[in-house]
């Protein structure tokens, strides 16, 4: 499948069809690409559970019930969901760990190169924590960017997916110890097959025109 054809095709799946489990082949390649997604100065303030199991997925399951209980289904018939994550603060830790990271990885060639790496990246979080105090907001948008990237792959995969903000976070972060780490969920996305009850599935897209949307200057 083509990149254009990924876009058009794919949807937010609203059925999966339990007991279908996805090549692992797929999945790997699936979690290298969200291993691989950008963020702003390489921050990389994220963390991925990968629920792969029923265990897993009956767990990730717990914080959708009550409010959120229509989202039940799409996790335990699923055959992967993956809660993204974000860390509460980009902490002094986390920062020297990516540089070390870079480093190991040979990304200064050039003299200087390093140093100038860890001060550009200090001064957008110190920009974020100080003058916008939004670093919660900030480290978000790195977690959507993830998203994004990895919707459009399982679409290239052929893979049925579904981005799901219905979930009690409070709930999920109990059910995962994600505090204990020093993390927060922000977004859950199921992935499998879709089933016969997948009413999104034989629905056109909609988009506003393109008029609405875009200004060329």
């Amino acid at each position: 499948m083509n990149f254009t054809d990924a876009v058009l095709s794919r949807h937010t799946v609203k059925a999966y069809a339990g007991g279908q489990t996805l090549p692992q082949e797929q999945i790997d390649m699936l979690l290298s690409w969200l291993h691989n997604s950008p963020s702003s100065v390489n921050s990389q303030p994220w963390h991925f559970v990968v629920a792969s199991t029923s265990e897993g997925r009956e767990t990730v399951a717990k914080a959708a019930t009550g409010t959120f209980a229509y989202n039940h289904p799409k996790i335990v018939d699923a055959s992967h969901v993956i809660a993204l994550c974000m860390r509460a603060d980009l902490d002094e830790a986390h920062l020297r760990a990516i540089l070390a990271q870079e480093e190991s990885d040979g990304r200064f060639k050039a003299d200087g190169a390093r140093e100038g790496q860890d001060k550009s990246r200090r001064s957008y979080v110190d920009l974020h924590r100080y003058a916008l105090r939004d670093v919660p907001q900030w480290m978000e948008k790195q977690v959507y960017l993830a998203l994004g990237g990895l919707l459009l792959g399982a679409a290239m995969l052929g893979i049925d997916a579904t981005p799901m903000e219905g979930f009690d976070a409070v709930a999920l972060d109990a059910a995962l110890n994600l505090r204990e780490r020093g993390l927060t969920s922000v977004v859950l996305v199921s992935l499998g097959r879709r089933s016969e009850k997948d009413f999104n599935a034989g629905l056109p897209k909609s988009r506003l025109p393109k008029e609405a949307v875009f200004t060329h200057i």
